[in-house]
């Protein structure tokens, strides 16, 4: 299923983060228990990061196309807001061997990650990258 890049957030750094807003795999994905900052490993979940397009697949049918190359990337400056570029994004992922996917109702005004991890309604984890 394609989900429309508005509704998507790549945030670069050391693990990327790939927030989902309104995805259809939301129910799919386990809910985020990682209150003491650790994420956990989504089992049977895949991310294929690439400059156009990026893949979350699931087990079964589950699953998420990003037109990436039109969706929004914030790098990893300081305050968290600079514009960054998919091409990093996706060398950040390849690096650290994965992203991190949050899958949520919306997304955030402001990018708050202890708030996002302990809200309690937040679904994903660790996706490791397939090549």
């Amino acid at each position: 299923m394609l989900l429309d890049p508005e509704n998507t957030l790549f945030v670069r750094g050391a693990t990327p983060v790939l927030l989902l807003a309104g995805a259809p795999v939301h129910d799919a994905l386990p809910p985020l228990t990682a209150s003491d900052g650790a994420i956990p490993r989504c089992e049977g979940w895949s991310i294929v990061p690439r400059l156009t397009l990026c893949v979350v697949d699931g087990p079964g049918d589950h699953g998420v196309v990003v037109p990436a190359l039109a969706a929004p990337v914030i790098g990893d400056t300081g305050d968290g807001t600079a514009p960054g570029h998919m091409a990093d994004w996706c060398d950040d992922t390849e690096r650290s061997g994965g992203a991190v996917v949050l899958s949520l109702d919306r997304l955030p005004e402001t990018l708050d990650r202890p708030a996002l991890l302990s809200s309690g309604t937040t679904r994903g984890g660790f996706l490791p990258a397939m090549g």
